[in-house]
């Protein structure tokens, strides 16, 4: 068998050479492309499937959220494990598949499981899918800070959640952007019992006033002198003074009765169990870049700093964008010391 190799190899040098040269080609090309990262991914192939439901204790988490979606998703193909966590608030399902299954493939089948066991919850609870990421995608993270003390933490929060994350997403390979620390906005209304008595009237009406009154709608058009004009009902509550002007009823002596009469509307942070704090500076809002299973990760989070200084110039002035954690330079320094050796 070798002899017939070498004198197959003497009569076709120009092709054994050919040949020679496309696999080294294709080797020097597989070497450069190759995703690099100092820390290995051991992990299964996992879903994770998170429902929060705000204001249940575990227990009631557990028996309507976490054991009906635990059930429904052992019978999914190639599952080896599935683990169910119930917190405050929250249910957490995780579904661990055989060796050597796809991960986009093991996303759909638990989506395609988890549409038909969603009729079965309770109403106005929504689980989703976690992160096409695995336990090692913590790649980089930063700080949103602000020396001058010209924002507050809740403006800071506001310029991660709807500027900066949105924009990070968007680099490939990133599979999310997590936010740490600050405060979430929100208009809040405290309701008076004592004023709802003198009124007669039942919580159940202030809820059901505040969600109708945040509604828009179209009325079509109308046309006028050969021109069509767009008829539409402005009713998204936009300002302190529209909620409080939120009909409720009608009293006795034939006034309206406004939200402003039995509650107090003020704009606040919402609850919050945790904080971000930055070497004992004090708070602070943070990201965490979150990478992609099975992407290159130096290549990523270049990309994120690149796109971070970007956006560093259309940031208000006094905000800074701090590195808190880069695995880049880990990556660097493993890669050198493999050339080295």
């Amino acid at each position: 068998m070798i002899a017939q190799l070498i004198r197959w190899s003497s009569a076709n040098r120009l092709m054994v050479l050919l040949i020679t040269l496309m696999v080294s080609a294709w080797g020097v090309y597989s070497m450069l492309k190759m995703p690099l990262d100092a820390i290995p991914d051991l992990s299964d192939t996992q879903v994770i499937i998170r429902t929060p439901w705000p204001g249940q204790a575990p227990q009631i988490v557990e028996n309507q959220l976490t054991y009906p979606l635990t059930t429904a998703m052992l019978s999914v193909p190639g599952v080896k494990t599935v683990r169910g966590y119930s917190f405050f608030g929250d249910s957490f399902v995780y579904i661990l598949f055989e060796d050597g299954i796809d991960q986009y493939w093991a996303r759909s089948r638990v989506q395609e499981y988890l549409s038909q066991v969603s009729g079965e919850l309770p109403q106005g609870v929504n689980p989703a899918l976690g992160p096409d990421a695995t336990g090692v995608g913590w790649v980089y993270e930063y700080a949103l800070i602000d020396r001058t003390g010209k924002h507050d933490l809740s403006e800071l929060r506001a310029l991660q959640d709807w500027f900066l994350k949105f924009e990070l997403k968007t680099i490939p390979g990133v599979s999310e952007v997590a936010t740490l620390g600050g405060f979430v906005r929100q208009y809040q209304i405290q309701v008076d019992p004592d004023r709802l008595r003198y009124f007669r009237l039942p919580l159940s009406v202030v809820v059901e006033a505040v969600r109708n009154a945040n509604q828009e709608t179209g009325g079509g058009v109308v046309e006028l002198a050969e021109a069509e004009y767009m008829v539409r009902v402005h009713g998204y509550l936009q300002t302190l003074e529209d909620f409080r002007n939120i009909p409720l009823a009608v009293s006795a002596e034939g006034t309206p009765v406004l939200l402003s009469d039995v509650a107090r509307i003020q704009l606040g942070p919402e609850l919050r169990r945790g904080i971000a704090e930055l070497n004992g500076e004090g708070e602070v809002t943070g990201g965490v870049i979150v990478l992609r299973a099975g992407q290159n990760a130096l290549v990523a989070i270049d990309a994120v700093k690149a796109k971070l200084a970007e956006l560093k110039k259309s940031l208000p002035p006094g905000v800074e964008v701090v590195t808190v954690y880069d695995r880049s330079k880990l990556i660097k320094r493993a890669v050198d010391n493999l050339t080295h050796k």
